[in-house]
Parts: structure tokens; C-alpha cells; sequence
């Protein structure tokens, strides 16, 4: 996140370097633990950029506890961390990368075999997950580690299609700087004042979050996915500016006024589909790369639990 570019954050927050100069305003570092279903903020840790994500993310292990699941992408698959988190008595699901030697020590008939990380007992599931659309059919190759080491009720194929999940949190990080903040810098000036700023953020975020889960549970089998985080957000801002019935009656409702319009103004059950990865806002005005398909397509996806090598 961007702070403010003034003389007493620079004493804290750094500019990042790059090959342009260096950006214009200091930045801070968070790193949160986020729940898929809800998309709530559990923990969140930051401070200054000097630091990256790898010494953060062991102070989330406060949060963690038995009858999790914790999804971790590959810059978390670091053997001294793996160890904190599991040590919480959550369980694991960590994705490591293709090339990465483990030792294998038995196999299972779901294709995992068992090995070791650091001083982690692991299960590794090597998978290819194939998208097609009508633009064509792309493949890539996963290889995950869990602690779930019983193959029998946590089949492999389970497992892979449990981690695309873990893309919650990239949602939950563009609500957070992109709705709520609209990509805007921060607005305190000094350290102090940014700490409480980032709060009050997490704080509105989690409120909003939490008050989004609590209308669609109203409603039978309904997922959470299909409240709006956008209509939550004006219709709390409207209940600020016009404070309607604020405090007028007695009695408590679940739904409330803000979750009455979530429910008025659900978005369609979530479909598959893919979007390419690119810089939607380039360096330059000229096209330097060429032609960018920038289509969203609907899309199917299949899985395929790759045999594993001999012990």
C-alpha cells in the first residue's frame, strides 16, 4: 500500500527502487490470513517494505489452530516456515515449485507420494490442470505439499481443486485497494498515523465482510460469493451520510438495512472462467509488445494427478 510522501513517513517507509527512478510515494508491506468462504480478514501484520513477505507471515501463526486449512502460495513454501505454521495444528496445503527435489519415501495409489519438508512430514501431488475455451486449450503444472497425509479422505484430485481457493485473497486485496481506497494514497502523514489508518481499513473491511456473510446466511445453500462487496460498500457510506433509523429502533436485526440491499442486488452463481495475466496499466502509450487478447472467456478445467517417481 502507498503512503503519503512526507518528511516523517520517509524516516519508516521506503520508496521502491525500479528502473524508472524509484516510485513516487513511500509503501508498506501487509501480509493477511484471510477466510476463502467469507473472504474475512483473520490476521493481518505489516510495516515497512525492508522487510519482506517470509518475515511477516510466522507472526500470522498466532491465528491459526486445529480444523484448519491454510493455502499458501510458493513464496511461502519455505521449510523453516512451514514448520511454525504447522506446529499451530493446522494442516498445510502449500504449493511448491515444479522443480523442487524431495525425497520420496512411499507412494500412494492416488498418484501423492510421501516425502519430507525440513522437518515437516508432507504429502506432494504433482498435477496437470488443463483450461479450455473457445480460444484454445492451455496446461500447467502444479505441485503441492500438504500435511493431509491420508490419501483415503483427502483423495489427491480433492486437494488440487481445494487449492484454486487460495485466490480469495487476491480479491480480498483488490477490495482493499481498489474499492475501498478507489487506488488512492493513503491519507496520514506520519507513521503513527498510517498504523491506525491500516486498521481502520482491515477494521471497515472486516465489518463489511463479516456483515455480507451474516445476510447470505439468511438464505438456504446460498454462497457468500454471491453478495456484492461493492453494494456493501455504498449502501454503508449512504447509512453514514444519511444516518436513516441509525438508532431510531430497538430491536436487533441480522440482515440489517446494508444486508437488505446485498440481498436485493445478488450477482449471478460464480461461473468458471479465465482472463489472461497482463499490466493493465502500461509504462508506456505504445503498444511495445504487440496485440494482448484481453477477452475474459468462459471456460472448463480439468485435473490430472500425475503418476509419482519411483521411491
Amino acid at each position: 500500500m502507498t503512503v503519503p510522501d512526507s518528511p516523517a513517513n520517509l524516516t519508516t517507509y521506503r520508496k521502491h527502487r525500479c528502473n524508472h527512478g524509484g516510485s513516487g510515494y513511500p509503501q508498506i508491506r501487509l501480509t493477511a490470513l484471510v477466510a476463502c468462504g467469507t473472504r474475512t480478514i483473520l490476521d493481518a501484520v505489516f510495516g515497512t517494505t525492508d522487510l519482506g513477505e517470509l518475515t511477516y507471515a510466522p507472526q500470522l501463526a498466532r491465528s491459526l489452530r486445529a480444523g484448519m486449512i491454510l493455502l499458501a502460495d510458493r513464496n511461502f513454501a519455505a521449510r523453516d516456515l512451514i514448520t511454525t505454521l504447522a506446529a499451530t495444528g493446522a494442516h498445510i496445503l502449500v504449493r511448491l515449485k515444479n522443480g523442487r527435489a524431495l525425497p520420496v519415501l512411499a507412494r500412494y495409489p492416488d498418484g501423492s507420494y510421501l516425502s519430507v519438508l525440513g522437518a515437516t512430514t508432507v504429502r506432494v501431488i504433482d498435477a496437470e490442470v488443463a483450461i479450455t475455451t473457445s480460444a484454445g486449450r492451455r496446461t500447467g503444472l502444479y505441485r503441492l505439499a500438504t500435511t493431509l497425509l491420508d490419501h483415503h479422505h483427502y483423495p489427491a484430485a480433492d486437494l488440487v481443486t481445494l487449492y484454486h481457493q487460495r485466490w480469495e485473497i487476491e480479491t480480498t486485496y483488490l477490495e482493499l485497494k481498489s474499492t475501498i481506497l478507489g487506488g488512492r494514497v493513503l491519507r496520514a502523514r506520519t507513521p503513527a498515523g498510517v498504523v491506525q489508518e491500516v486498521y481502520a481499513l482491515l477494521i471497515t473491511y472486516h465489518l463489511l465482510r463479516t456483515l455480507m456473510a451474516d445476510a447470505t446466511s439468511t438464505r438456504s445453500r446460498m454462497c457468500p460469493d454471491r453478495a456484492s462487496f461493492t453494494v456493501a460498500l455504498h449502501a454503508a457510506r449512504d447509512q453514514l451520510v444519511l444516518a436513516a433509523s441509525v438508532i431510531a429502533d430497538t430491536s436487533i436485526s441480522l440482515v440489517g438495512a446494508i444486508g437488505r440491499l446485498v440481498l436485493a442486488n445478488l450477482m449471478p452463481d460464480r461461473r468458471v472462467r479465465t482472463a489472461p495475466r497482463v499490466v493493465k496499466r502500461a509504462i508506456s502509450k505504445y503498444n511495445a509488445k504487440g496485440t494482448v487478447d484481453r477477452t475474459t472467456y468462459k471456460a472448463t478445467i480439468s485435473i490430472d494427478v500425475l503418476a509419482s517417481p519411483e521411491p
